[in-house]
C-alpha cells in the first residue's frame, strides 16, 4: 500500500468514478490507475469497488469503509506539512478561503486588508464558489475556511460559527411607484416582476420560503448569482430586485432605492465553517478573529476538540 494508491482512491471518489479524470488530475496514465487500484484489492483480497466490465460504477461495502480511512490519512499528511510549516515559516504560507460572490465582494474586503497588513507574506487565495462546490473544498481539503450563508451550517464532518446575521432587501429604480407604499407588502412586491437570486444562493430558499407560506406565487423573470448583475438588470428597468441588504451602497448606486423591508423577510445567518480535523495554521485563526473578533483561536480550537459535539460555539 502506498499514497498514490491512496490518493487513486481519493481522485476516483471525488471524480465520480471516471477514471479518465482521474488519471488527468493525477498526471498519470488511465492503465496506471486501474493498475493501482487492482494492486490495492489484491493487496487487501477484496474489492473495493463496484464493476460493470471495465466501468467503476460504485463503491463496495468495504470500499465505502475504507473510503474514508483513506480521507483521514490523506488529511493527516497535509497535516503534517503544515505543521512543519507552522513552526519553520509562522508568517509565510497560503491560506485559502472557498466563499460566495456575496461575501467576498461585500463582507470581506475590510478583512482581507487588515489580514494582509498583518501577514503581507501569507498567500491568500479567494476561491469564488457556489455554496455546494464550498462544501466539496472543504471536505476534501482544498479550502481551509468556508463562508457562506448557505449549506455549511449542518456539515457532520465540519464545525461552523455565526459569522453575522443579514436580511433581504427590495431595490427598485428611482421613482419606482412601490416608494410610496407604505409599509411594504409582500403582495405589493408581487404584483410587480422580480430579479434576484438563483436557487441555493445567498437566502433565496428563505425568499421562497416567505412567499409561499404568505400564499404568494411570484413572478421572478430572471435569476442571478450575484447581487451586482441584479442591480444592473433593475436599474434597466426589467423588473424589482430582492437583494442582501449589504448589497446596496446608496453612493453607488445612485439610481437605485432601497425600500424598507426588514420586516418581510427572516434572518439569514452567514457563517465560517472548517473542517473536523484539518491543521489550521495561526493565520487561519487569526483570519477567522478579524471576521468575529469573538472567535478567538482559544474558541475555535475548542469547538475543533474531537469530543466537542456541539455544531458552533455561538
Amino acid at each position: 500500500m502506498n499514497f498514490q494508491q491512496l490518493r487513486i482512491i481519493h481522485e476516483t471518489v471525488r471524480r465520480n468514478f471516471n477514471l479518465t479524470e482521474v488519471a488527468n488530475a493525477l498526471f498519470t496514465s488511465q492503465s496506471g490507475v486501474s493498475k493501482h487500484i487492482k494492486d490495492l484489492e489484491d493487496e487487501l483480497g477484496l474489492e473495493l469497488f463496484i464493476r460493470k466490465g471495465k466501468r467503476l460504477l460504485g463503491l463496495t461495502e468495504p470500499g465505502q469503509e475504507l473510503a474514508h480511512v483513506v480521507d483521514r490519512m490523506l488529511m493527516d499528511a497535509r497535516n503534517i506539512k503544515s505543521i512543519a510549516a507552522q513552526f519553520s515559516a509562522r508568517d509565510h504560507g497560503q491560506l485559502t478561503i472557498a466563499t460566495t460572490h456575496t461575501q467576498a465582494r461585500y463582507a470581506l474586503p475590510q478583512v482581507v486588508t487588515h489580514f494582509k497588513q498583518e501577514f503581507p507574506k501569507v498567500h491568500l487565495v479567494l476561491h469564488q464558489a457556489s455554496p455546494t462546490e464550498i462544501v466539496t473544498m472543504l471536505q476534501d481539503g482544498r479550502a481551509d475556511i468556508g463562508i457562506a450563508t448557505e449549506s455549511i451550517a449542518s456539515l457532520a464532518d465540519c464545525v461552523s460559527f455565526q459569522y453575522y446575521g443579514w436580511h433581504h432587501s427590495v431595490i427598485v429604480p428611482a421613482g419606482h411607484p412601490l416608494e410610496s407604499v407604505e409599509p411594504l407588502t409582500l403582495e405589493a412586491i408581487a404584483e410587480h416582476p422580480i430579479i434576484t437570486y438563483h436557487e441555493g444562493f445567498t437566502g433565496r430558499t428563505k425568499i421562497d420560503e416567505t412567499f409561499a407560506a404568505a400564499g404568494l406565487a411570484p413572478d421572478i423573470v430572471m435569476s442571478a448569482l450575484d447581487a451586482d448583475v441584479i442591480k444592473a438588470y433593475v436599474e434597466l428597468g426589467l423588473g424589482i430586485g430582492i437583494v442582501a441588504s449589504m448589497a446596496y451602497d446608496p453612493a453607488r448606486d445612485q439610481a437605485l432605492r432601497m425600500l424598507p423591508s426588514s420586516h418581510l423577510f427572516g434572518e439569514n445567518v452567514t457563517r465560517i465553517a472548517v473542517r473536523k480535523g484539518h491543521f489550521l495554521r495561526g493565520f487561519a485563526y487569526r483570519f477567522i478573529e478579524l471576521c468575529s473578533p469573538a472567535l478567538t483561536e482559544a474558541v475555535v480550537r475548542s469547538a475543533l476538540r474531537p469530543e466537542a459535539e456541539m455544531e458552533s460555539a455561538y
